[in-house]
């Protein structure tokens, strides 16, 4: 039997993603891409480094952040191979943008910017996976992880 599943790594000073195929059988990762987090065209700069990584809960989109850019990659997921094709970034509304967690229900991500001391909430489209800012923050000190947990 042949089991395959889908692996993306995130690179802290490149920044990129890299998704692989995960074999269980074997217990092997081949690379199958290599894509950057910043746009193209961005030099890679030594205050930049990637942050956070997460798939949307319906499983077509990826999202990476890279703290010093300040900004969070869009990128969507090919359903048979794992690739990513860009889709957009999108300023992360504050300064160093450490790490960021996506509601249960896929409608909105919170990131959280470290040296700006914001939490900064971001509505999530259904349909393309991009990201609108919403107006909203919280104003804290520091944050560094955001975790979002279903309400029973």
């Amino acid at each position: 039997m042949r089991f395959h599943v889908h692996v993306w790594l995130l690179l802290l000073l490149i920044p990129a993603v890299l998704p692989v195929l995960c074999c269980a059988a074997r217990g092997a990762l081949t690379e199958i891409q290599n894509v950057s987090t910043l746009p193209s065209g961005q030099a890679v700069e030594t205050r930049f480094a990637a942050a956070e990584i997460a798939v949307h809960p319906s499983g077509k989109f990826l999202y990476g952040s890279t703290r010093g850019h300040n900004t969070i990659a869009v990128f969507n997921i090919d359903e048979q191979t794992g690739k990513l094709t860009w889709a957009e970034e999108v300023p992360s509304g504050g300064k160093t943008p450490r790490h960021f967690g996506l509601d249960p229900s896929g409608r909105f991500l919170l990131a959280a910017n470290q040296n700006s001391d914001s939490v900064v909430i971001f509505s999530i489209d259904s349909k393309t996976g991009r990201l609108a800012a919403t107006g909203r923050s919280l104003d804290i000190g520091s944050p560094v992880c955001v975790m979002c947990v279903p309400v029973r």
